[in-house]
């Protein structure tokens, strides 16, 4: 795993929010994980996307996934999804009483 690169509770948190496969067949040789990284390595440095490094996969493989999802919106339902989570969080105090929305 190299530096920025999801953690393993990260990505506990991540997966199920995934849209699941719908092709049988073989196994992917790049892993979910593995491209997730790679589109977050390239996010993160701002880089052409043929700079992504080969440990992600084919660039246009980390690149063809990011697109996808942009365009489907699988990107815009995970953010809203963490947040909607987030902000039940933000309402319930450590002691487990409600708060009041202001």
């Amino acid at each position: 795993m190299a530096r920025g690169d999801l953690t393993d509770a990260q990505w506990a948190r991540l997966e199920p929010l995934l849209p699941k496969g719908k092709k049988p067949g073989r196994p992917p040789i790049w892993t979910r994980r593995q491209l997730i990284d790679g589109i977050r390595w390239r996010t993160r440095a701002g880089t052409p996307w043929r700079d992504v490094p080969e440990r992600y996969g084919p660039w246009d493989r980390v690149y063809d996934l990011f697109r996808r999802w942009q365009r489907n919106g699988t990107w815009k339902r995970i953010l809203e999804q963490l947040q909607a989570e987030a902000d039940a969080l933000l309402l319930t105090r450590p002691d487990g009483a409600e708060r009041r929305r202001s």
